[in-house]
């Protein structure tokens, strides 16, 4: 398991075997964990830079003519 991954499930108290939403449209499962601040940008592998995506969510992001690029830096992890 990639760093990142582990990161995200320990500051959520979750296990791989946890259900995860989208955080960005809480309306499928989340399968991936994203850097808003990408790696290459400096971006770290700490909590407070990732979000769990859903597939679509995480294509869309990445997708340039998608507003929710800017919508999912915004987002507060509690």
């Amino acid at each position: 398991m990639k760093k990142h991954v582990k990161n995200y499930l320990k500051h959520h108290n979750l296990t791989i075997a946890d259900v995860i939403m989208c955080e960005y449209c809480n309306k499928e499962v989340a399968v991936d964990i994203h850097h808003l601040v990408y790696r290459s940008h400096g971006g770290s592998d700490e909590a407070d830079n990732l979000i769990a995506l859903g597939r679509t969510s995480h294509f869309n992001h990445h997708n340039k003519n998608n507003p929710a690029s800017e919508q999912l830096k915004e987002l507060n992890h509690g």
